[in-house]
């Protein structure tokens, strides 16, 4: 793979393709390829440890997946990850602005520290997920685009809240209250975080969410490996 940095008009035609509007904390997620890399990275990784654990019989509940960056969603099944990862990258296409929660900001923050970490110390993995994309990224996969994609999620003024309310979570609810207070979390901005925890079936939305991230080829063998758990009908 060709490691030169990308061409300028590369970067330009790609923001220019996509209207970026998640907004955390008030702040836009940048308009970057960054961004293309650090979720595809996730959700790859992510896809990969699903089949892998499929092969060798392990048990569907064990915790692995992106979402464990993030201590309160380290219990969320892997298939249900991916769910939440294409959710939120679908809000991030979106055309409209799009006031992001708790779980987009758990799934930027998880995706960003993912992708990094998996530069940092499988160079070779994170080219292999990022080949045959929709976005043909020539990059140099270094420490240094390692710090930019953490820096996506450090840059965001938002307070961090979905990395505190773990602490909640053997509290009964007079003892959380004050806690909660001093933090300044509502209880309403947390509400989206417990109904992740209670979550099986997948999005109807899976697989068009997904456009711009794979391929798809890719979002068929997506399917293959995770199946559809869609909520029934009836």
């Amino acid at each position: 793979m060709n490691d030169a940095l990308p061409e300028a008009s590369e970067i330009y035609n790609f923001c220019q393709a996509i209207i970026i509007m998640l907004t955390i904390s008030k702040d836009v997620l940048p308009q970057t390829f960054l961004s293309y890399i650090a979720f595809r990275i996730a959700f790859m990784d992510t896809l990969e440890r699903i089949a892998l654990a499929k092969q060798v019989g392990d048990d569907p509940f064990d915790s692995f997946g992106f979402l464990t960056e993030v201590p309160f969603l380290r219990s969320v099944p892997p298939h249900v990850q991916l769910d939440l990862l294409s959710v939120t990258w679908a809000k991030h296409l979106a055309s409209e602005n799009v006031e992001g929660d708790l779980v987009d900001e758990s799934v930027v923050y998880a995706v960003c520290e993912t992708a990094a970490r998996i530069i940092d110390e499988q160079p070779e993995e994170a080219r292999r997920y990022l080949a045959g994309g929709p976005l043909d990224v020539h990059i140099s996969v270094d420490h240094f685009l390692s710090s930019e994609i953490r820096n996506l999620h450090l840059n965001l003024s938002n307070e961090g809240d979905f990395l505190l309310i773990s602490q909640f979570q053997d509290m009964s609810p007079e003892e959380a209250l004050p806690m909660k207070e001093e933090f300044g979390i509502d209880e309403e901005s947390i509400e989206p975080m417990f109904d992740v925890l209670m979550q099986w079936y997948m999005s109807v939305d899976f697989m068009p969410n997904l456009e711009g991230l794979l391929q798809e080829r890719e979002v068929a063998k997506t399917i293959t490996i995770v199946g559809l758990k869609q909520q029934p009908l009836c």
